[in-house]
């Protein structure tokens, strides 16, 4: 009865993954959109990106406050309803094309999603066992990819469907027409985000029905001959070496998927050639969660396959820097397989042991989300930076943007080596000092 307990519980939290995987992809749509009905540069299209990642460096805290006072089932519905609530947001927002007021409506929208992923990431650790946690979030990783893949397509063929003829329209229109067409654009949004906000309102609703087990983390840690119980959540440092491990991963996935199509660009591959290399990146990560989920922990240890990915990222790494065009590609899309066990196995060993602290610890684990924010933007200036080098040495434009583009990967060395210490050692580490 307790195992079929479970597999519904695992089957109703990979659908909430599918959720914010579906959410959280659309911004790939979202940023072109943005950027032609609010005229905008690149730089402020780009806050769509942003205001979903400061949502959770603000919220992850907060949410943890809220999980201790309602629980994870009672959170999870929380979330659900916010990121309603968000999705009502972009109504107004398209009735009067202002930028702030969709930026407000993708940040509650991350308020709910950090709500939600507070919650359910560490609900699905301590679900079982916790050697066998890893193999639980591959699970839903292979939701929360699936789903992005979908949330991606879906939205891009709504919201972006004939914005190259609505471009050269707007080229030659009088300020009447330009705002008339910029308005019916807008109205494109109506439609998806109406039927979003109702679906996440039933889901969230449902979500305080549904046969999900009570679970918590153990309140009490066992102690060693002469040790006391710990009273702070600085007295974990394999807690804040995971967390540092979790950001420097997610900034390399999001390197992996987000620079990859115009790193084929700059190889001199065409946009219609490069638009699903993204994709290879997808699907290379599908397909190492499936491995996961049939390997950990049966043949394989999570912190086994921790090992393995962050080794295979420092080779994938060395082999983009080493080689050039398509195989180039390739060796970036690879990264797939090298990050996608990662989040994974670093959630359930920095989670075990950290008993009646195991929500704050998650809502730090979450806030490490923000290394997306961080390490992508961090390559684009090396590229930048290495490239103007280049140019002033004599070399052309086109050669100095693939060779910057290609040797600006090195910033993936350091980021492996970091989830290698952890993996190996730093996850152990469950005391500042030794006796």
């Amino acid at each position: 009865m307790q195992q079929r307990n479970n597999t519904t519980a695992i089957i109703i939290i990979a659908s909430l993954f599918f959720i914010f995987g579906f959410v959280t992809w659309i911004n790939g749509a979202l940023i072109p959109f943005m950027k032609t009905i609010n005229e905008l540069t690149d730089a402020q299209s780009y806050l769509v990106a942003s205001a979903s990642y400061i949502s959770f460096v603000v919220m992850a805290l907060p949410a943890s406050y809220i999980l201790n006072k309602i629980g994870y089932k009672k959170g999870m519905s929380l979330g659900l309803i916010i990121m309603a609530i968000g999705a009502l947001v972009f109504i107004p927002a398209a009735e009067a094309r202002t930028y702030w007021v969709f930026l407000t409506g993708i940040f509650i929208q991350g308020v709910g999603m950090t709500i939600l992923q507070t919650a359910a990431n560490p609900y699905i650790t301590i679900l079982g066992p916790i050697e066998s946690g890893a193999k639980r979030i591959a699970i839903m990783g292979i939701a929360n990819k699936t789903a992005g893949a979908l949330g991606s397509l879906i939205f891009g063929a709504l919201l972006l469907s004939g914005i190259d003829e609505t471009k050269e329209k707007l080229a030659g229109a009088n300020i009447a027409d330009k705002n008339m067409l910029l308005d019916t654009m807008a109205d494109s949004v109506f439609m998806p985000y109406v039927v979003m906000a109702v679906v996440l309102f039933i889901l969230g609703i449902l979500i305080r029905k549904a046969p999900l087990p009570h679970v918590e983390a153990e309140e009490t840690e066992a102690l060693e001959d002469g040790k006391t119980a710990k009273t702070s959540i600085f007295q974990f440092p394999n807690l804040w070496l995971g967390v540092l491990a979790l950001f420097v991963y997610v900034g390399a996935e999001v390197i992996a998927g987000d620079t990859i199509i115009a790193y084929g660009i700059s190889l001199g591959f065409t946009g219609e050639e490069a638009k699903y290399f993204t994709t290879y990146t997808l699907l290379a990560m599908v397909a190492t969660y499936a491995l996961g989920v049939f390997l950990i922990p049966k043949y394989i240890k999570q912190k086994t396959a921790l090992i393995a990915s962050a080794i295979l990222g420092i080779i994938f790494s060395f082999c983009i820097l080493n080689t050039t065009g398509y195989a180039s590609v390739l060796f970036v899309a690879a990264l797939g397989i090298a990050n996608a066990l990662v989040w994974p196995a670093i959630w359930p060993l920095t989670l075990e042991g950290l008993g009646k602290f195991t929500k704050t610890g998650s809502a730090l684990l979450i806030m490490a989300i923000s290394g997306g924010a961080i390490i992508p933007p961090l390559y684009g200036r090396i590229v930048d930076a290495s490239k103007h080098d280049l140019i002033n040495t004599g070399m052309q434009e086109a050669d100095a943007m693939a060779t910057a583009s290609t040797t600006s990967y090195w910033i993936l060395i350091p980021c492996y080596a970091m989830i290698l210490f952890f993996a190996i050692w730093g996850h152990k580490i469950k005391n500042w000092s030794k006796k």
